[in-house]
């Protein structure tokens, strides 16, 4: 996922597709850990993506208590 995609989406839009990340993970995290999961690189991308939503929403709360 691209950060110029995240920074065009609102606050509450950031939030709900962190939700979704997280959720997200947490099914890879228990596929992997019962040996479902082909593609472990998922994981990494996943944990990735959930840090630029992170980074993402905190510089727009930084702007707004500016």
């Amino acid at each position: 996922m691209k950060a110029a995609t995240l920074r065009d989406m609102s606050v509450d839009e950031l939030r709900q597709k962190l939700a979704e990340l997280r959720e997200s993970l947490f099914s890879l995290k228990f596929q992997h850990a019962t040996g479902q999961l082909e593609n472990t690189a998922q994981l990494k991308r996943h944990k990735r993506d959930i840090a630029r939503v992170l980074t993402i929403l905190r510089e727009k709360q930084s702007v707004e208590n500016a």
